[in-house]
């Protein structure tokens, strides 16, 4: 589970094998076998054997802003394997086995797009026709990643457009779909322009933090990217390696909102936008650890839905050295 500390002056502190959270007067314990990250979302102090307890248990404390991003994060200080991954990543970041490595990704992002739509058609018959033009413009843009070849460095704009056309088209027909009262016009950032936008934003920001972890764990360098190139300070391979993820982040924000449990009162109205308030990140992370704790079928396994995460990135890692091997 994510520990998550959300209200203004809540203290975290140690007590045997477990984090104790004090909010005012009242005390709770938390396992620290349960505990796979904690997330600060707000003013919170620490004390320092509960940090240490944490580093022991390879608990990484990350901060993140009021959009959900991460803007910092206390972790241990040991690599996660050795330097030879490292290497190795820089030497296929624009090669053929660049390319393959980017194009599944992308594949497997169009395809958890296409399956969400497609399972909306069918509860929403009326809408079935229009749903259908969406699901074609996505089918087509899927085709084309397939069809790409060449290295990574000759292929990276092509794969970029397929994927910025196919991503208009998805989030045009999840507009179409969302409540009347909720509709939103694409996709918008820092700051988002309406309540869709802003929960959807706090979730992607929630798998940052996620995928940057899983990879120190797999020994990968979250700033040697693939289909994001490297740039100062920017987490690249995170970028990459979060987009067949992006889908829990999508799937949890639209379901509140259908199912009605969004409400205007989960927003504040800040400069130029809007941004979720205490009691949204309440709604969205409490539906959001639903979802990462459900088990789904995963390369032959059964597994928790989070632990895909930590999967894939070792999966790369290994893929990555066997290819060194060769």
């Amino acid at each position: 589970m994510q520990l998550v500390l959300n209200t203004p002056g809540a203290y975290l502190s140690k007590s045997g094998d477990c984090f104790q959270v004090k909010v005012g007067d009242e005390k709770s314990l938390v396992s620290v076998h349960k505990v796979q990250s904690i997330l600060v979302t707000t003013y919170a102090a620490f004390s320092s054997d509960a940090i240490e307890l944490a580093m022991n248990h390879n608990i990484d404390v990350v901060f993140l802003d009021r959009f959900g991003n991460p803007y910092g994060r206390v972790w241990q200080s040991k690599l996660g394997s050795t330097t030879r991954i490292r290497r190795r990543q820089l030497e296929i970041s624009e090669t053929e086995e660049g390319l393959s490595l980017v194009t599944d990704w992308i594949e497997r992002k169009i395809e958890n797009q296409i399956q969400l739509l497609e399972d909306l058609k069918r509860h929403r018959e009326p809408k079935a026709e229009k749903i259908e033009t969406y699901l074609k413009s996505l089918r087509v843009a899927q085709e084309k990643v397939k069809g790409l070849s060449g290295t990574l460095g000759e292929k990276r704009g092509n794969l970029m457009g397929i994927e910025g056309s196919a991503g208009r088209s998805y989030f045009t027909a999840l507009a179409y779909l969302i409540p009347k009262a909720w509709k939103f016009k694409g996709r918008s950032k820092r700051p988002a322009k309406d309540g869709f936008n802003a929960m959807l934003n706090y979730s992607y920001g929630i798998l940052y933090s996620m995928v940057e972890k899983a990879c120190i764990l797999a020994g990968l360098d979250p700033y040697i990217g693939f289909l994001h190139t490297d740039n100062y300070n920017k987490k690249s391979l995170v970028f990459d390696l979060i987009e067949p993820f992006r889908i829990l982040g999508e799937k949890t924000t639209f379901y509140l909102f259908s199912k009605g449990e969004v409400k205007r009162q989960h927003f504040n109205q800040i400069k130029n936008g809007i941004t979720l308030n205490q009691e949204g990140k309440k709604v969205l992370i409490s539906a959001f650890n639903k979802r990462l704790e459900t088990k789904v079928r995963y390369r032959r396994r059964n597994i928790l839905q989070k632990d895909t995460i930590q999967f894939e990135c070792h999966s790369l890692a290994n893929e990555i050295l066997r290819k060194d091997e060769r």
